[in-house]
């Protein structure tokens, strides 16, 4: 036998062989025997997503979020854990394809009832995404790939900011309830899953930040203004230690608008924007 493969059977017995633990810059973590679920937290999040023309290719999309947490003086709803202010310039490529490129501020509010830390720290990202649209007999077909660079830091004191990428793609479906395509008047549901994937220096055993799993309901009132609301169930791995999952239930309430103040002559077909 070669001497590089007895090199390499040795290396493979040699990393089998390690005990149940990950080493980081600054500690060593223990990994549980198995992995651990903790208690599932519920949540309330209210989401508001604005699609406005700006010309006739380009598009400003404006979101903003209300999310809250449940403490132990208030549960289920909770108190307020955070704010998102997510922007981009959108870009229509087709009828059915756009690109989006932009910023996120995220102000973090303490939810720990009992910690002496800061009560808000702010998050910053930049984020780009590519959505394409399908018809599918009477229903839309969307897929979503969506790309975060974030810069996070704890609630303690002179915190370091921790740089993570986050890669997120998302499969959803909108399908008419009361009428044979979607258009104003319409009930629709709409069921979804998002894998959350995350990179970074800091990020050793635990790759997987959240699933999502969303039904939704919604109503489109006008070209311009649709509501809908629905109940996600989420898991995901905690960044310090890959072996324990969260866990929640969130209620989650959107209105989406889409203003376009160009003059009728200048307007493009009806394109398919909606988160």
């Amino acid at each position: 036998m070669s001497t590089k493969y007895t090199i390499f059977i040795w290396l493979v017995v040699f990393l089998v062989g390690l005990p149940n633990t990950v080493t980081g810059q600054d500690e060593q973590v223990v990994l549980p025997e198995y992995s651990k679920y903790k208690d599932p937290k519920t949540k309330v999040w209210l989401n508001t997503y604005g699609n406005i023309r700006i010309g006739k290719r380009f598009f400003w999309d404006a979101q903003t979020h209300f999310r809250f947490q449940e403490t132990e003086d208030t549960p289920f709803v909770g108190q307020i854990g955070q704010i998102y202010n997510r922007h981009a310039i959108g870009y229509i490529y087709s009828k059915k394809t756009n690109f989006s490129l932009g910023g996120v501020v995220r102000i973090n509010f303490n939810t720990d009832e009992d910690s002496e830390d800061r009560n808000v720290v702010p998050e910053w990202r930049i984020w780009h995404q590519y959505q394409f649209a399908m018809p599918f007999y009477s229903a839309m077909i969307y897929h979503r790939i969506r790309i975060e660079h974030r810069w996070t830091q704890g609630f303690e004191e002179n915190s370091e900011y921790i740089f993570r990428n986050r890669w997120r793609y998302m499969f959803r479906a909108k399908i008419p309830l009361n009428d044979h395509k979607l258009k104003p008047k319409t009930f629709y549901v709409s069921p979804e899953a998002e894998l959350i994937m995350q990179s970074g220096k800091k990020v050793v055993a635990s790759p997987m930040e959240d699933l999502r799993l969303t039904t939704t309901f919604g109503y489109i009132a006008t070209p311009r203004l649709t509501f809908a609301a629905g109940l996600m169930y989420s898991q995901g791995q905690d960044l310090y230690n890959g072996g324990y999952y969260k866990q929640a239930w969130t209620l989650r309430f959107h209105m989406y608008y889409s203003p376009d103040f160009r003059k009728v002559k200048n307007k493009l077909p009806e394109i398919h924007l909606n988160d």
